[in-house]
């Protein structure tokens, strides 16, 4: 095995753990833990109190996926020979990595705009700014399970590795 094999396998397994981290807690989040705290606590302040603490820890590691996953990105991209560029729509592999970039650019326009706009500590939650923040989180659930899609159309379509 070789060194540059390593170091892509490597790479790959940051990349898959940043987007479990994030993508996968968001997922996790919606179908699993806000279901389960509603349906223990009941409706209330309870679960506003322990989303928001939730909100606050894992806010910090999907920061640091966002860094990660854009860096590893960054060197999983390049190494293909069908890469065309950033954005490039030359072929069936750019063009499903340029989907899934804007797909995760938007994801983390979602993510910042909840986070630092809606939940900033000196903002006050109205109904009708934590229906929107929900409804966000959803928008980006289904955002998160595109990206998924596209990275497995990313993956077909990446030439065999050499090396």
């Amino acid at each position: 095995m070789t060194v540059q094999t390593l170091v892509f396998a490597f790479v790959t397994f940051l990349h898959d753990l940043f987007t479990v981290i994030w993508m996968g807690g968001l997922i996790v989040t919606v179908i699993s833990y806000l279901p389960s705290l509603k349906k223990a606590l009941g409706p209330g302040p309870q679960v506003k109190k322990v989303m928001s603490a939730f909100q606050n820890r894992q806010s910090i590691w999907v920061y640091i996926s966002m860094g990660g996953l854009i860096l590893t990105g960054l060197l999983l991209s390049n190494r293909n020979p069908e890469f065309d560029s950033l954005f490039g729509f030359g072929n069936a592999y750019s063009v499903a990595l340029s989907i899934k970039h804007i797909l995760v650019i938007l994801m983390i326009g979602i993510t910042l705009y909840r986070s630092l706009i809606l939940s900033r500590p000196q903002a006050v939650m109205t109904p009708e700014k934590e229906q929107l923040s929900f409804k966000l989180l959803i928008i980006n659930v289904f955002l998160a399970v595109a990206v998924l899609f596209s990275s497995g159309l990313v993956s077909a379509l990446a030439k065999p590795f050499s090396g």
